[in-house]
């Protein structure tokens, strides 16, 4: 059987780790950048604790790797810039797992590394589809190093190529995508704060709310968000030193220490940050009509107020690599039943992470009560729901490849 995947991110890492191990299936992992290049992985990110939980049931040794490679995020702190703070809560109160805080190269350069032989680098994708037929495999052509390659007859095309993927919208067309009025920026820096900054914390001045947490081996990463028209792109009026500045500075007094130094260093160069607009698509897993599936944010790009992106990507690869795993080794090898059962395993979950990551975008929105909304997160039915994103994870058991 033949299987191509196309990006070697979370998701396409994974998956090739796992599946290239199967007996009988032939495995390519197309990536369109050198081994060495994570030039679009310029930040940092957690990984919450319910992809911690996925990994260290499914391939314990890559948990390792990365537990090995990061911080813990062992707590979540909210607090106005100003230095009043309005909870500080521990991860082990809502979840039996930590989570994991790393930059984007990192984690990238582990997993390629992870991934085995089976990812190809420098590929330029060429072109694409169906074959004719109609027997639902796929074609894709590429160029490698200057060479030009193609494999025809693919029994499944995985398209793991990001919230804009090529693939996906080759065959259903791009997703349709809703604004929800919020700018945000990035920023991943040396750390300077002799010891301000830590783990995981949001500091809120009306509307304008600034993230940041401590990355190994020395840098912070920082976030600042602020509502803007969904209809309109962020103004450059508002990406100005002083423009930033006025935003996360209190009107009755001076900031604290902690947001301080994050004004002044998110205000110093605003040209260096990594602007964008938060945004959420639909689920689409799979397509009905060729064997292509869909896993992370080529399958449900979020927002990413509650850090599930790159962890949902985790989740998926988890469950997908599983379900196949197992099929494959039970003898059941219809591709069009595995998109049917990686769609059932998933669906529901994600639209419930969708749900409760857009819910928990209150604070940020405009209209909302940042400070009666962020108290809102440490009562009982917030908590209750926090329990359930962070523990409602099921990876089916597969027996060991070495026992198959």
């Amino acid at each position: 059987m033949k299987i191509v995947i196309v990006g070697a991110g979370v998701v396409g890492s994974i998956l090739t780790r796992s599946l290239s191990a199967l007996p009988g299936i032939e495995l390519v992992c197309l990536e369109k950048v050198s081994r060495d290049d994570q030039s679009e992985a310029g930040t940092g990110l957690n990984i919450c604790p319910n992809a911690v939980k996925a990994m260290h049931g499914f391939d314990r040794a890559l948990h390792d790797v990365i537990d090995a490679a990061s911080l813990p995020w062992r707590s979540w702190r909210v607090s106005l810039t100003n230095g009043r703070e309005l909870f500080n809560l521990p991860i082990s109160s809502v979840s039996q797992f930590h989570g994991w805080r790393i930059r984007w190269s990192e984690l990238y350069r582990l997993l390629r590394d992870e991934a085995g032989p089976s990812v190809r680098f420098d590929c330029t994708i060429l072109s694409f589809g169906a074959m004719l037929g109609g027997s639902q495999k796929t074609f894709v052509e590429w160029e490698e190093h200057g060479t030009r390659h193609r494999i025809d007859d693919i029994d499944l095309l995985i398209g793991a190529d990001g919230r804009y993927s090529a693939i996906r919208k080759h065959f259903s067309g791009a997703p349709p995508v809703t604004q929800i009025g919020v700018s945000i920026f990035r920023a991943l820096v040396p750390d300077t704060s002799a010891g301000l900054i830590d783990d995981y914390e949001q500091w809120f001045n009306g509307h304008h709310r600034l993230l940041a947490f401590r990355v190994p081996p020395g840098h912070i990463y920082i976030a600042g968000t602020f509502p803007i028209d969904p209809n309109s792109t962020t103004a450059e009026a508002l990406k100005t030193p002083e423009a930033i500045r006025a935003a996360y500075t209190p009107a009755d007094g001076p900031p604290g220490a902690q947001a301080q130094w994050m004004i002044d260093i998110v205000s110093r160069d605003p040209a260096a940050l990594h602007w964008a607009r938060v945004q959420y698509a639909d689920i689409r897993f799979h397509e009905d009509t060729a064997n292509v599936l869909y896993l992370g944010d080529s399958a449900h790009g979020m927002v990413p107020t509650l850090g599930q992106g790159a962890t949902q990507a985790v989740e998926d690869a988890c469950v997908a690599a599983a379900l196949i795993r197992r099929e494959w080794q039970a003898g059941r090898r219809d591709p069009q039943a595995w998109l049917a059962l990686i769609d059932d395993a998933r669906r529901e979950r994600v639209r419930y992470v969708m749900d409760l990551s857009l819910e928990a975008s209150d604070t940020i929105l405009a209209g909302g009560d940042p400070v009666a909304g962020s108290l809102h997160k440490v009562e009982p039915d917030f908590l209750a729901k926090l329990e359930r994103l962070y523990g409602d994870v099921h990876v089916p058991q597969v027996p060991d490849l070495a026992t198959a």
